[in-house]
């Protein structure tokens, strides 16, 4: 591992005490720095294999919360609020709340980035889960922070499951469920009126269509289509 000079110890010790965690905390500060490094500054000692750590570790907090708050869900219904829960547009914004941005060492090209700027972040937040739990070999370094956020994300999930992505989450619930992915049937209608849809959109399951629905786009057409199908499957 490299040396960590002082300066960037202050850092990382700054972010850690933002999670609400001691400084003197069994943390690996070598794997911590590395997971605030982006591929742009090193090829080869950047955060992505913490990344992939991170990955599985936010799914197992979230799937740890969902089974001890919402134990009452299907599989169904686990699956579709994991996806948001574990999406990068939400980790990107948790990793925002905690200043992630600030400790984060990219270089110029990348940083222009804005495009590429909640992806970054949410790989960036799942290295540092990567690096937390490496630190400890359990999630001790993770769950006391990170549980009041999924626990009241989960919350308002509930209430709307899709939180604007019905695709995914359409797609999760099918994969728990069926072990299957939901297949979508578009077609151009013929003589849109301008400014309006112009594409339909049909989601089916096996031989059964789910539902549909019309978009200025493709993807929003798709969308559409997914939301009436996720509104149908869902409990009365």
């Amino acid at each position: 591992m490299s040396v960590i000079y002082p300066r960037r110890q202050r850092q990382l010790e700054s972010l850690v005490k933002k999670l609400g965690l001691p400084v003197k905390s069994p943390i690996n500060w070598e794997l911590l720095d590395l997971a605030l490094t982006h591929p742009s500054i090193s090829e080869s000692a950047n955060y992505e294999q913490l990344e992939f750590v991170g990955d599985a570790v936010v799914r197992l907090v979230a799937a740890l919360v969902l089974w001890e708050d919402f134990h009452d869900a299907r599989v169904g219904d686990f699956a579709a609020i994991r996806s948001v829960l574990v999406s990068d547009r939400m980790l990107a914004k948790l990793a925002s709340s905690y200043g992630l941005e600030l400790h984060l060492l990219v270089a110029g090209s990348a940083s222009g980035d804005k495009a590429g700027k909640e992806s970054r972040l949410a790989d960036a937040f799942e290295a540092v889960l990567g690096a937390l739990y490496l630190s400890t070999n359990n999630l001790e370094l993770i769950r006391s922070w990170l549980d009041p956020h999924f626990k009241q994300l989960a919350t308002e999930i509930n209430s709307d499951p899709a939180r604007q992505n019905y695709k995914a989450a359409l797609q999760e619930w099918t994969q728990g469920e069926y072990k299957t992915l939901p297949e979508y049937r578009v077609t151009q209608l013929a003589s849109p009126q301008h400014n309006q849809e112009r594409f339909i959109a049909e989601v089916w399951l096996h031989d059964k269509k789910l539902g549909e629905g019309k978009g200025r786009s493709i993807k929003a057409a798709e969308q559409a289509a997914a939301k009436m199908a996720f509104m149908a499957i869902q409990p009365q």
